[in-house]
């Protein structure tokens, strides 16, 4: 095997405390390649009859091929040392694989006759339908993740974007296999496929695998922007569900994937809620012991995106936690930002972006999804660079907008539908009474 050094270093450099040991690894490996294979399809292209299929096809890319078995799948992969699996979002597909590059030729070749020719047999589909089910009541006894998918619903009203990815537990049990076959030969086509690789790789070698094994279908662009209707109506959301804590989140329309104020938008989260320094998890948990998960998050997708914030909390918290948000958001509206949680919100975005690039699949997933959703590419530096000029005024201009109240909709996961309402009074009157 060829690649970087892989001696450690262990010292007791002269100044360290006496027992103190200090222990290195310069570098890394060199011989390591993230393989992934995208579609553009998600839980956005689905017609409502058929909520979940996306996700359910990705399970069932794993079950078998026209030439090799589930198990055998799995033992192909075992044998090559490979960390492989799959995901789904509400806008793309992938199979992923990091592994040694002497198999690069071998892993790329089984992938792409997962991606493209599953053979969907009766009995591994009805078995990863039960698994599929499984998933779902998981997920529905977690309220801490549920949440987030009510208050999308409540964002985006009727636009697909509303759907939880997982999708209806009434479509997993009964879609047959000739509308899960239809749905990938109409979606998993050549417009929507997007290879993407990163390591120590070849490209002429990947440049030939695709050419050899990706012969997918001719087809149009899914997910096409401005599919479907965003009224951003604000909305309110509960669901009733004897649990120990309120699951609590307001939110409101975002901006898309490449607007360029998702740079000033990275740090307006930093500063409110996305970081351990920010104002909600300051006055929320850290001062007052109100909850132990507190933040903001934002999600972008091609024409559509979205804010948000959660809290979780006993009964007796939920009144002043709100007062909270309400009264951090007027702030953030009537005040702006001092110029000092300015520079510490930059450099904590900054700091993220290039640790996040720290990991093969990473880099990976970011050039697959630039060029799935035509994003342009920019390079670390332009990306730093973009947040080092974001402005107090660029943040003040977006929080007056996006962090507006009036615009918001929001959800909980709780025992009592009137408590926590009463509670939304502190954040938007017209919210409470809708």
């Amino acid at each position: 095997m060829s690649g970087g050094s892989t001696g450690t270093s262990s010292l007791a450099p002269a100044g360290l405390p006496e027992g103190v040991k200090l222990t290195e690894l310069p570098g890394g490996l060199r011989v390591i390649i993230a393989l992934g294979l995208w579609v553009r399809t998600g839980s956005r292209d689905e017609p409502l009859a058929q909520a979940g299929v996306s996700h359910f096809l990705e399970h069932l890319l794993f079950k078998g091929t026209e030439h090799h078995s589930a198990i055998e799948i799995s033992e192909l992969f075992d044998g090559m040392g490979a960390a492989t699996n799959a995901a789904t979002s509400k806008e793309s597909t992938h199979l992923h694989a990091r592994l040694l590059d002497e198999h690069t030729e071998e892993a790329f070749d089984l992938l792409a006759e997962m991606l493209l020719h599953p053979s969907l047999p009766q009995d591994e589909v009805d078995s990863e339908r039960e698994v599929v089910l499984e998933e779902i009541a998981m997920y529905e006894d977690e309220p801490q993740d549920r949440v987030h998918d009510v208050l999308a619903a409540a964002v985006h009203g009727g636009h697909p974007l509303g759907r939880r990815v997982l999708g209806d537990a009434q479509v997993i049990g009964s879609i047959p296999v000739a509308e899960i076959s239809s749905y990938h030969q109409a979606h998993y086509t050549a417009p929507n496929v997007v290879v993407a690789a990163a390591g120590h790789l070849e490209h002429e070698q990947i440049v030939d695998l695709a050419r050899r094994q990706l012969s997918a279908p001719a087809g149009e662009l899914n997910g096409v922007p401005g599919e479907g209707a965003d009224d951003a109506v604000p909305r309110f959301a509960f669901q009733a569900k004897e649990t120990e804590q309120y699951h609590i989140c307001f939110g409101g329309p975002g901006i898309s994937r490449s607007d360029e104020r998702r740079f000033a938008l990275a740090v307006l989260d930093a500063i409110f809620g996305g970081s351990t320094s920010s104002r909600l998890f300051r006055e929320v948990r850290e001062k007052r012991g109100l909850a132990y998960a507190v933040g903001s998050y934002s999600e972008q997708y091609v024409d559509h995106g979205m804010v948000a914030m959660y809290v979780g909390t006993r009964e007796e918290n939920v009144r002043e936690a709100c007062e909270i948000i309400g009264r951090e958001l007027g702030s953030l509206r009537d005040h702006g930002v001092s110029a000092e949680e300015l520079e510490r919100a930059k450099e904590h975005v900054k700091g993220r972006m290039v640790l996040a690039l720290e990991a093969t699949a990473a880099r990976m997933s970011r050039l697959a999804r630039s060029t799935l959703f035509g994003v342009p590419l920019l390079s670390l530096d332009e990306m730093l660079e973009r947040v080092e000029k974001v402005s107090a005024e660029d943040v003040a201009e977006l929080a007056s907008g996006l962090y507006d109240p009036e615009r918001f909709s929001a959800a909980c996961i709780g025992p009592k539908e009137d408590h926590f309402r009463e509670a939304t009074v502190s954040v938007s009157r017209e919210l409470a009474a809708a």
